[in-house]
């Protein structure tokens, strides 16, 4: 991993691409220990041999929002929290959308685009990302989503 940046360097990368991650591999053993942690243990994502017959996609496919909480990783290879942070908080996002569906043992990765270093006084700053996750092998994305971290210095 590159040398973290300053609130100032990051300033100067506003438009630009951050990074990308690794392969993150989402197999089924990952899709079930998700069902068992959110209670959504519904039959297109856990059950192997109805959704081979019933689903569209001809097997078990990930839980959207599995493929959104991996952005958490994701930005750990972004490099684009400043070395001032002495607290990073989850803000929001803006403006998800769910575009295909990742079919159990399929890889994916995340790339990380710097839209906005904003200032709220008080030592605290957002950053803002526009993230587009890939499935590895796919044209369309699994999901693209505007990620912002609360940066208090």
């Amino acid at each position: 991993m590159e040398q973290r940046l300053t609130l100032a360097d990051l300033q100067q990368k506003v438009g630009q691409h951050l990074g990308t991650s690794d392969w993150i591999l989402v197999d089924q053993a990952r899709i079930n220990a998700f069902a068992d942690c959110t209670d959504d243990h519904q039959w297109i994502h856990v059950d192997e041999a109805r959704a081979a017959k019933e689903s569209p996609y001809g097997q078990t496919i990930a839980h959207g929002f599995l493929t959104l909480s991996l952005l958490s990783p994701i930005h750990m290879h972004a490099n684009h929290i400043p070395i001032e942070a002495k607290q990073v908080i989850n803000y929001g996002l803006d403006r998800v959308r769910f575009m295909n569906a990742v079919k159990s043992g399929q890889r994916i990765r995340g790339h990380v685009k710097l839209v906005e270093v904003k200032s709220r006084g008080r030592g605290m700053h957002f950053i803002k990302t526009e993230n587009t996750i890939e499935i590895e092998g796919e044209k369309k994305p699994a999901l693209t989503a505007d990620l912002i971290v609360l940066i208090i210095t």
